[in-house]
């Protein structure tokens, strides 16, 4: 059963990514290109600063090993291959497929990096290479974000039509295969106890207040940066998880679902009131 909802979860996210490629185009990889201070500040935000407040979190917070390990490798996964469709209602379009883009490719360099960083705290034999992140990125996102974007170019008024009616399939495909995932496993979440639960949820909202401080003054970008900084990409997180022999991959993912849910969903409520209308595509 859980091998059939972690298959099925993985298809309905690459539909979702082959979604959002057909409504795209090639100039919205270099919108951050041609905003190098939006590009500098959004590197930051999710590369520098969420992984160092884990770490803060990890060294003051009274947690245990497996807890610390769970917190850090979440924060060096960054990476938000779905933003696009999260943030359909918010700002800019351009910024968060470029956003989705650019710090995918920049995993492949910085995420080792952070490995490596990882195991000498941990005092643990880790590598992970950058074939490997690529890899698991070119496999879940690249591919079928170019086919996506293929399609578009190739077959406007069919995927036009059919795009909308493939993320509505997609979005309850996956969101239904996560809750029976949760509640399959809900056992695993007492193994994270209420004090790695509730380091989590801080480290939540402390990057979500990062992204949303970076964003800059522009209202959509904000929203945008605050929730690439709150989205981990689970497919890095489940490659790094098992390079650690702490941490189990479902503990993360379950508790990483809640924490999410928890912090995304209320912030995007309210940025839903507070953005002006124009702020709204459409």
């Amino acid at each position: 059963m859980t091998l059939t909802l972690l298959l099925l979860i993985k298809a309905a996210m690459a539909v979702l990514i082959l979604a959002i490629g057909m409504g795209a185009r090639l100039s919205d990889i270099l919108y951050l290109a041609r905003r190098p201070a939006l590009l500098m500040r959004s590197l930051v935000a999710m590369f520098v600063m969420v992984p160092l407040a884990a770490w803060l979190i990890a060294v003051s917070w009274p947690l245990a090993p497996g807890a610390k390990a769970a917190l850090l490798v979440l924060a060096v996964s960054a990476g938000a291959p779905l933003l696009p469709r999260k943030l359909e209602k918010f700002g800019s379009p351009e910024y968060s497929f470029s956003l989705v883009v650019t710090t995918s490719l920049l995993a492949i360099v910085v995420v080792p990096l952070w490995v490596a960083a990882l195991a000498s705290y941990f005092d643990v034999a880790a590598d992970i290479s950058s074939l490997d992140v690529a890899t698991s990125l070119a496999k879940s996102f690249l591919l079928p974000l170019a086919a996506g974007m293929a399609l578009g170019a190739l077959l406007p008024d069919l995927t036009a039509r059919y795009a909308d009616r493939a993320t509505i399939i997609a979005g309850g495909g996956l969101t239904a295969a996560s809750v029976l995932l949760l509640v399959l496993h809900w056992r695993l979440m007492l193994e994270i106890q209420a004090t790695g639960m509730s380091a989590l949820v801080a480290l939540m909202l402390i990057a979500l207040a990062i992204g949303h401080l970076f964003g800059g003054p522009e209202p959509g970008d904000r929203t945008a940066l605050a929730i690439a900084c709150v989205t981990r990409h689970v497919g890095i997180a489940v490659i790094v998880a098992t390079t650690f022999r702490g941490p189990k991959t479902m503990v993360i993912l379950a508790a990483y679902v809640v924490a999410s849910v928890l912090v995304s969903i209320p912030y995007l409520r309210w940025r839903k009131r507070s953005l002006p209308i124009s702020a709204n595509p459409g």
